[in-house]
């Protein structure tokens, strides 16, 4: 899959809703992106982050196993490898 099926609509403050297509019907989850985690992160720009964390959680598992609820505070601390894919990533 592309990043271009990605919808991703902000919900407010710091809190996202994706949505993404899978084989039976569209997956909806809200993201939530502290201040805390974007100053970790090195940057401002909040859907880009989000973006960018719905591809790296793709290569981890399937669309259709996404939970309803990802805060970045829990896929920092159950990916080892998410801050340093979120450093170099150019998807």
């Amino acid at each position: 899959m592309a990043d271009d099926d990605i919808e991703i609509d902000a919900q407010g403050e710091n809190s996202y809703l994706v949505v993404q297509p899978s084989e039976l019907e569209d997956v909806r989850t809200f993201v939530t992106v502290s201040p805390e985690v974007m100053d970790r992160l090195g940057t401002d720009d909040e859907e880009d982050v989000v973006r960018r964390t719905v591809l790296f959680l793709r290569k981890h598992q399937e669309v259709a196993d996404f939970p309803e609820v990802i805060d970045l505070e829990d896929v920092i601390a159950g990916y080892d490898d998410y801050l340093e894919a979120m450093a170099t990533s150019t998807d």
